[in-house]
Formats: structure tokens, sequence, C-alpha cells
């Protein structure tokens, strides 16, 4: 078992920089992905959100490319694909801050750029591109960036890239980096026929890794619920609980219509707050991300949608005031939190019909989440009990049915 970065054969200048983000120890994506990388194999991880995948395939390729430095100036040598700009530039902030020692050059090319600045970008040297596949593809078919010099491919998300409709354009990209040495690729899941297909075509021979979070690194997050008899009670609930018992909490809602209300009723009561949500002006989107960065507000309302592959730092509280549609979201949203080894807190607000999807979440998870009052707020209503024999009684109703017509025959 690797317990520290040094045992990972990795640069001393990488090293200092690793110790200056104040990681401690690899997580487990790290300690299986990077000497495996460095071995020359292509990698196909399956790593959820907030388990350090991006230093895993980061760190691999800034180790590669000190190892077998380049000649003379040129083109990118590492191209990573993202689906979205917002993880495009949080991938390619953290490789710079992880690079801070060497003297390679990190860029972006993304959506929503002056196509000049990127002009600019790919007259000079670059040693890692981070992109998004649309916007690369047009570089490409205008004969403005060249795919001959890449030597590694790195697809962060593919599992996303395909449900945005990216496979294709990411097959294209494949076919212009044919003369790469690796590939690497990493999925919050494998499951699923799309994944498989894109990895068939992709990889040679990768080695598997799975890194499910170990259940210390899960326990980092504490989860419990709170259940509200009603709206006005949920929402009394939650204002005590961001300005009483969180310092940073993102707030989830379901739809940008309950975003919009809550907001007013948070503006109301004079608590400040940022949002983000789906088809938003990247501007606005950047500047409300930045507001909470800087701690400027400490509350953010989001949705699903809108949260996808945003790292936050120090996010005290993952608050469910929606429950989500399915208890992978759940633990997609709850990743916000307890980052890079911290600890933090996953609370969800129940009304009576959230409860059946709080027991599916449980049972998922494979925790048991309690529930909690705050003294003065208990709810007046008994907590709904479901029957786990439903199932059980349909299959029987539906096996009567089905012997019914045989009998007249």
């Amino acid at each position: 078992m690797i317990k520290n970065f040094a045992e990972l054969d990795l640069d001393p200048n990488l090293l200092s920089a690793i110790e200056e983000m104040g990681f401690k120890r690899p997580t487990q994506v790290q300690a299986q992905a990077i000497p495996q990388a460095l071995d020359g194999r292509d990698i196909l991880a399956s790593a959820p959100t907030g388990t350090g995948k991006t230093a895993a395939f980061v760190l691999p390729a800034l180790q590669y490319l000190q190892d077998f430095p380049r000649r003379k100036p040129g083109p990118a040598r590492v191209l990573i694909l993202t689906p979205t700009r917002e993880l495009a530039m949080q991938v390619a902030d953290q490789a710079r801050a992880l690079a801070k020692n060497t003297k390679l050059n990190i860029f972006t090319i993304t959506g929503g750029v002056q196509y000049q600045e990127h002009a600019d970008i790919l007259a000079t040297t670059q040693d890692i591109v981070v992109a998004t596949p649309g916007r690369l593809m047009e570089y490409i078919k205008a004969e403005r960036f060249d795919c001959r010099a890449i030597e590694w491919l790195v697809l962060d998300e593919a599992d996303r890239m395909l449900d945005m409709g990216f496979g294709p354009t990411v097959d294209h990209l494949s076919q212009e980096c044919r003369w790469r040495k690796q590939t690497l690729l990493f999925s919050a899941t494998l499951e699923g026929k799309g994944v498989e297909g894109f990895t068939a075509d992709l990889l040679k021979d990768p080695a598997d890794i799975d890194a499910e979070p170990s259940r210390s690194e899960r326990k980092k997050i504490t989860q419990w619920y709170h259940r509200a008899d009603n709206a006005e009670h949920k929402l009394a609930l939650l204002k005590k609980i961001i300005t009483e018992q969180a310092e940073r909490s993102i707030v989830f809602l379901k739809t940008r219509e309950r975003l919009a209300d809550l907001r007013t009723e948070l503006e109301k009561a004079q608590i400040p707050c940022a949002w983000i949500q789906g088809e938003m002006p990247q501007d606005r989107r950047n500047n409300a991300i930045a507001r909470f960065r800087d701690g400027t507000v400490n509350v953010l309302l989001a949705t699903d949608v809108a949260a996808r592959g945003i790292d936050l730092p120090d996010v005290s509280h993952v608050i469910n005031y929606d429950m989500p549609r399915s208890a992978d979201v759940y633990l997609h949203r709850i990743g916000r939190t307890a980052r890079a080894g911290k600890k933090g807190n996953a609370i969800s607000i129940v009304e009576a019909h959230d409860q059946q999807m709080m027991d599916r979440v449980a049972r998922y998870v494979k925790e048991d989440i309690k529930e909690r009052f705050i003294k003065e707020m208990r709810p007046t209503h008994k907590k709904p009990v479901f029957k786990k024999k439903k199932k059980d009684d349909k299959k029987k109703s539906t096996t009567k049915a089905k012997k019914k017509p045989s009998k007249k025959k």
C-alpha cells in the first residue's frame, strides 16, 4: 500500500508542489493510476468526483514530460478532453499549481473565448492543452491545431461526454491523435454500453482501475436529515441551518423555478447568496462561482445540471433542499464537500413525500442516515413508514393475473 507521494517516483519539483497544495497521502485512485501510467500503460479508471482523479492523470503526465523533455519548441504533447469549460479551467488550474516548479506551459481551449486569444496560444509552444471537444474540433478542421505531436490523450468524465453527445467528436479526435503513445480514460462510472463501446476503440490493453472511495474516505462526510411538516417549516429549517450551523454551504434544488423562489425568500431574510443554474450566461456563472470561492457569499444555490464537475474548496455543508431524482445523483451532490482530505456534512430537509427517496438513498450508500431535530422546530407529523413487502405483493398480483386466462382454456 502506497502511503505517501514520495513512493510514486515523482520528481522533487512535483513533490514540493504537492506539499504546498496540502495533499498528505495519495487517494486510492492516485495510488493505483500513477504507477501504471508511468509504466506506459493505457488506463481505464472509474473514480467518483472528489476522489482526487485530476491529480491521478495530471501528475504522471507532468512526470512524463520531464522524463522525456522536448528537443525544440512546438505544439502540445498532452491533450486532456473535458465535457465542460468549467471543468477544463479547473483541470488547467490544478495542473498549473502542480507544475509551478517546472517550465511547462498549460493552456485551455474552450468555447466562449475569442478566436484571436486561441490563435495567440496556438502560435506559442504548449506542453499540455485542456480542451472541450467541440471547440477543439473547430480548430482541427481549420488546420489551426496540430494533433500529430500528441503523445498522451486523457479523457476526463468520459461518461458525461457521452451523455452530452460528444461520442462521435471524441472518436474523431482519437483518430486525429492516432500517433499517441498512451490513452487515459476517467469516468465516474463505467457501467453502460456507451463507455464500453468508447473504450474498446480508444484503449489498448488498459490497466483497469475501480477506485471506489474507501469507507474511511467516505466516512469524512457526516450525513443526516431533518423532517419538515410543510414548505414553511422547510424554509425555516434551512434558514436556521445556514445562519447558525453551516459555514459555507451549497444548497441543491430540483429546478430553476424552485431556485428562483428560494433566492427571493433568502433575499427577503437578508441572507446573501449566489446561484448557478443551467443555461446561464458564462460570465454570470463565473461571477457567481468567484463570489462563493472568495467568501463574498457563503451560500451557493445550485441545480444539478449546473453543479456537476465543479470543484469548490472548503464547502462545509451540502444541503439537499430538494431531494434528487435518483440515489446516484445524491452521491454526486454530497461529493462537493469533504474534498482534498477535509471533513464535511450532508443534510437533507425532507417532507413526507421525500421519505421514500431518503430510505432509498440510505440503502444505496449502505449507511444508516439518521434523523436529527432542531429543538424548537421539531416536526409535528409522524414519520411515514413504507412497507418493504410491496414488491412481493405486486409479484403475487401479477402472477394471479397471469394464471387466470389459462383456466379458461
